[in-house]
């Protein structure tokens, strides 16, 4: 795979304020605050939990600093990375910036200013979100990266699934339907470093094809912040450049393979066209039994949140989290934990997500006759 820690806490005011403005201008992303109620959560645990290190009474206090709740997978990670930090003993206070760069640095920082233990993190922006890790470390609080990669800064901890095998399992699940001819790769928001990585994990595997000739990459572009707007907008362009002539498709995740299908509906195309996801959202586990979406990448966000949650408590006690992986991000080798996503299809999409409990059997068919089932 690819290979991409005190001063006082006193922040004058003035400085917070320059800090926030030249980290906000300096960011692609944003544009979505407000199209969703911002979460706010402190809610302390029962008994059993580890006192803090930092000798004060009470349970350990997490802050989780998200990105968004605009789209149904992270309102999963909210849910289950509380219950499990909370089972622990732990107080969580939540907060989602949906999108906004500066909101999520002030975010941050007011958890960091209400003497948070541990600040863990899904960056909206990668580059932009350096700057919460240098002023927990400041105030001596450790950061956690949660799923996405926190770049050029001193993490303390990466806990995520395996993004390029991601994007490894997404085409060679097309390759099989698609040996030969036009591709189109539909990317995430470039500020994510995930998006990166998906794509890095497709060329891994579709390279060695393009380089042969057997297929031509007619159409490559990232989708700001994840939009499936942006997405449609991504295919439709790609189907007039190509006069409608498309063997596959590849999107960076579900929400934007939702995008790719509705371009291609209104095309009378849907169906016609292989298409590869990940998430495993419900809107593409209907589309695979439907027809129109080929196949997701399924991470059990269950097993992601329950982890960090626990490393997040064993690095607020002081305690080594065993991380056995490094990634870099462009400062250091970041200490990590990778999980294993898999690959989901209509021929395993029972075993796996519904099997699992991640859709129940009813949400994924509804849409479908399962006559004999």
């Amino acid at each position: 795979m690819q290979s991409w820690n005190r001063v006082k806490r006193g922040v004058g005011p003035l400085l917070l304020a320059l800090t926030l403005a030249v980290f906000a201008s300096g960011c692609d992303g944003g544009g979505q605050s407000g199209n969703a109620p911002t979460a706010s959560v402190s809610q302390g645990a029962g008994g059993g939990g580890g006192v803090a290190p930092s000798g004060h009474s009470g349970p350990i206090k997490i802050g989780f600093a998200m990105d968004t709740l605009l789209e149904e997978r992270w309102l999963r990670d909210r849910d289950l990375f509380k219950a499990a930090a909370e089972a622990l003993g732990a107080e969580v206070v939540i907060e989602a910036a949906n999108g906004d760069d500066a909101k999520q640095i002030s975010q941050a920082e007011t958890m960091i200013g209400e003497g948070v233990d541990i600040l863990v993190i899904v960056p909206h922006n990668a580059a932009a979100t350096a700057a919460i890790v240098k002023r927990a470390h400041s105030s001596g609080i450790k950061v956690l990266a949660y799923d996405r990669l926190v770049n050029n800064a001193d993490i303390d901890l990466y806990v995520s699934f395996d993004n390029e095998k991601v994007g490894e399992l997404q085409a060679q699940a097309i390759l099989k339907q698609v040996p030969r001819g036009k591709y189109v790769y539909i990317g995430g928001a470039d500020t994510d470093n995930n998006a990166h990585m998906f794509k890095q994990g497709v060329f891994n595997v579709i390279q060695p094809k393009i380089d042969s000739g057997d297929i031509r990459v007619v159409y490559d572009q990232w989708s700001k912040d994840w939009l499936p707007a942006n997405a449609l907008a991504n295919m439709r362009a790609a189907l007039d450049a190509n006069g409608d002539r498309i063997d596959a498709v590849i999107a960076a995740n579900d929400a934007t393979a939702g995008g790719v299908v509705q371009a291609l509906t209104e095309r009378g195309l849907a169906g016609r066209i292989p298409i590869a996801g990940q998430d495993a959202d419900l809107a593409a586990a209907q589309r695979i039994v439907e027809g129109t979406q080929t196949m997701t990448v399924y991470k059990p966000i269950q097993l992601l949140a329950e982890k960090a949650a626990e490393l997040a408590f064993k690095l607020a006690r002081g305690e080594d989290p065993g991380a056995d992986r490094k990634v870099n991000n462009g400062k250091i080798e970041v200490p990590s934990v990778l999980l294993s996503p898999i690959a989901v299809d209509k021929s395993n999409i029972d075993e796996t997500i519904i099997a699992e409990g991640f859709h129940t059997r009813e949400e994924v068919y509804k849409n479908v006759k399962q006559s004999g089932r």
